[in-house]
């Protein structure tokens, strides 16, 4: 695995937390998932309702 930005890597950690020691290259996957996030939320220029419009995605995905 290159080297990644502290963000990805801390999605990358969040998404591998319950296999430690096991890599599967997810990768592609994330970005998937990041990018349909990101295309289904309001832009806002302060970037705060963009934060808070994550929060909410990954809060209904948790609920499942």
């Amino acid at each position: 695995m290159t080297d990644l930005s502290p963000a990805a890597l801390a999605v990358w950690e969040a998404f591998n937390e319950d296999v430690p020691g096991v890599f599967i290259d997810y990768g592609d996957c994330l970005a998937a998932a990041l990018r349909a996030a990101a295309d289904h939320i309001d832009h806002d220029w302060s970037g705060f309702n963009c934060v808070d419009a994550l929060c909410e995605i990954a809060a209904e995905l948790e609920a499942q």
